[in-house]
């Protein structure tokens, strides 16, 4: 079987990244929800 979890940096943040999040409605609720739990990294 093969390792189910392969990082990869740039993948991580064209999906995760801060930029992507607040793109959409959505991923600004999670920063915002994020800030709010005062959270030390907001995305990725």
């Amino acid at each position: 079987m093969k390792p189910t979890f392969r990082p990869n940096v740039r993948k991580r943040k064209k999906t995760h990244g801060f930029r992507v999040r607040m793109r959409s409605k959505g991923g600004q609720k999670v920063i915002k929800s994020r800030r709010q739990k005062g959270r030390k990294r907001l995305a990725v």
